[in-house]
């Protein structure tokens, strides 16, 4: 601050207290071994039982591989058949149980049981239990999303993978792109099933879609990848 007088500039000094008050507005650091010192947020159970289901899916996959081996069931497919006849009606129930579950909760990878329902029940009785089990499961993934929102999708799946696909809904398009997928086994089905929740998009026209596009890819994948493991299988 400066006063004038005639041709003489005087310059004065800022007073202490208002110096000092200029650095007032500084947060202080925590101290040390208080509550306000950073605190570790808590892991999220669903996230954490999503990021290790492939981990547990595997490690499932290998039991039963080695269980089948001991026991002699997957020491041929006539053997492998025996077994699931045994279980009478159970054998496609336990299927459909486990297959619809694999949309709902990925934890088994379904690419995998599609290729089994042929393997197991034979081309025709195959396809039609995952023809059932894959539209139950992506009927309740709608469902589910409807009802919750982004915020389980998030938790379940990584958030850039999401984010990306979310960008499709942002289309005028996206319909038909969805129905584009769900018929070429190209794409996550499962996520894009939620995601389609969070639109829009109306019951009837989701179902619609999934009964009548489902078929294909099943039958292109499912068949098709059935019978190349078939061709090379040493059974």
């Amino acid at each position: 601050m400066s006063t004038s007088t005639g041709s003489l500039s005087v310059v004065r000094p800022v007073p202490a207290r208002r110096a000092s008050s200029l650095t007032a507005t500084r947060p202080s650091a925590p101290v040390r071994g208080s509550t306000a010192e950073v605190s570790h947020p808590r892991r999220d159970p669903l996230q954490l039982a999503a990021r290790l289901s492939p981990l547990l899916g595997l490690g499932l996959s290998i039991a039963l591989v080695w269980w089948g081996l001991e026991t002699g069931v997957l020491h041929s497919l006539k053997n492998l058949q025996a077994f699931i006849d045994s279980l009478g009606a159970w054998g496609p129930v336990a299927f459909l149980i486990v297959s619809v579950a694999s949309v709902v909760f990925p934890i088994v990878p379904g690419g995998l049981l599609v290729i089994a329902g042929p393997v197991l029940f034979g081309a025709v009785e195959g396809t039609i239990y995952n023809y059932l089990a894959v539209c139950a499961g992506s009927l309740l993934n709608f469902l589910i999303a409807r009802h919750v929102g982004l915020d389980m999708i998030e938790r379940i799946f990584r958030p850039r993978t999401v984010e990306k696909f979310l960008g499709w809904t942002r289309s005028p398009r996206f319909t038909r792109a969805f129905a584009l997928a769900i018929a070429l086994p190209i794409a996550p089905d499962d996520l894009l099933c939620y995601i389609a929740g969070t639109t829009r998009m109306r019951w009837r026209t989701y179902v619609a879609i999934i009964l009548l596009c489902k078929p294909w890819a099943l039958i292109a994948y499912g068949l098709g990848i059935s019978a190349v493991v078939m061709r090379f299988l040493p059974w």
